[in-house]
Parts: structure tokens; sequence; C-alpha cells
């Protein structure tokens, strides 16, 4: 059984005493594929050193996360693009819009989101999408951008089945990670409504540690705890859904 961890940091400072370890435990769970999203360009070394550590099993995102997008946000967006024209990466991400920690930056988080979409679209690469607080805001500029090579993945999605429906409009995936184990997370009450072609897994590791380990540091071995979540809302084997997402997975990143 392959299953594929399509959003996880494992470069975070969360794991420099173990990561190691970290990735041996999620590949003895049958983790064998792990996204790596970018923050902004202080990680990039720390990320490209990863890939050198575990070429086969690391694929790299470039971007400049929402949270991340400050007065020198220009300068971040230029890191990206010279990366983009140095190497290959399999996603921009992750981009998009966050007005839960901070309002005031929302005019040059749309310009850094709609400016990397465009870069997107440029490499023909898909977007994976951080949507926090911001459903109106992401939507309004997916609207503006929709086309045929518009596409990626709605991250830790969260949302309402009107807004599930909405982003796979878009042709996004929904990333699925440790909050549909939660007893508030909602979203467990509506997925088994969305064909499961259109459902990723994730962690978001070092966040967002699905139960049991809720509240403490998440791993991509827990993943696992998601996938017998997925099993049992659809009714299908965990092999079957580690498979069927796993599929999904190639088919946005191509790899």
């Amino acid at each position: 059984m392959i299953i594929t961890d399509t959003h996880t940091h494992l470069y975070s400072e969360s794991f420099e005493v173990d990561q190691e370890q970290m990735i041996s435990r999620a590949l003895q769970v049958g983790v064998s594929r792990f996204f790596v999203p970018a923050i902004d360009s202080t990680y990039s070394e720390a990320m490209y050193a990863l890939e050198r550590n575990y070429p086969k099993l690391v694929f790299l995102m470039t971007g400049v996360h929402p949270t991340h997008v400050k007065e020198d946000y220009e300068d971040e967006l230029e890191h990206v693009k010279k990366a983009l024209e140095s190497r290959t990466f399999v996603a921009i991400g992750e981009i998009g819009i966050d007005l839960y920690w901070d309002r005031t930056t929302l005019k040059q988080q749309q310009d850094a989101f709609r400016t990397q979409i465009q870069l997107a679209k440029h490499y023909q690469l898909p977007i994976v999408i951080h949507c926090r607080e911001a459903f109106d805001e992401v939507f309004e500029i997916l609207e503006e951008e929709k086309s045929e090579d518009l596409f990626g993945i709605f991250h830790c999605f969260t949302g309402t089945i009107e807004q599930a429906h909405q982003a796979i409009s878009y042709n996004m995936k929904l990333g699925i990670g440790g909050v549909v184990t939660f007893k508030n997370g909602k979203i467990d009450q509506f997925l088994s409504q969305i064909d499961l072609k259109h459902i990723v897994l994730e962690t978001d590791a070092p966040y967002l540690a699905p139960v049991p380990y809720r509240g403490k540091r998440n791993e991509s071995a827990y993943i696992i705890e998601v996938l017998k979540k997925l099993s049992f809302i659809y009714e299908e084997s965990e092999e079957n859904i580690a498979k069927i997402t796993t599929q999904n997975s190639r088919d946005i990143f191509k790899v």
C-alpha cells in the first residue's frame, strides 16, 4: 500500500532533532511520497537538503506562504521566480490568503496570490492553496484566473459542501487531513457526498495532528489516522482509499 502525504513541512524546526526517525516512522506505515510546500526564502536551503537526502521520496514546491507576505513580499516573489528559472518543482505552494493572523496585508496577499497563480500557469504547474478565514477572497481570485491551465489542491479544506463544490469547479482537489478526525471538524458530515476522485490526503505536519494525537506535534506517519477516518466515511478499504488518493496526487503533480 502506497500512501501519499501531499502536504508536509518535513524541514520544519519542529523536526530538527528527529527528522530521520520521523521519516522512518512514516515509511513504516506505508507513506512513501512526501510533497513539501514552501513558506519563504529562508527555508529554501533546508528544503533542498531534504531533497538531496531523500531524492526518491521528497518532492518540492516553491512559493510564498500568505502569512509571510510582508513589506518585502516582492523580493520574496523574485526569489520564487529565480528558483523556477534554475530548477524544477512539482507545484507552486503554499500560496493563497490568510486573514486569521493579519487582515492589514490583504492587498499584498492578493497581489502575491495572483502573481504566483500566473507563474504556475506559465510553468504549467499546479497550485497548492492556503485559505484561512478567506474563502470569498480566494474564490474571487480563482474566478478571475480560472482556465484549463489552472489546477491544483485546496490544502487543508475546512469549508462547507457548497465551498467544496466551488473549489472543485476550479479544478482543485480537496486536501483532507487531521481536521476530518476532529469532533467539531464538520467536513466529516458531508465528505461522503464528494467523489473520492476529488480527494487527496495530507498531514500539514507539524501542524493539525489528527485524533488521537490532537494538540501534539503532527508527523507524516499520523496520516494513517486520516486514512482510517476516510475508510469509515466512504465505506471503502484503507488500501483502496490509499490507491485512489495516490493516483489523484499523481494526476495533480505529474509524478
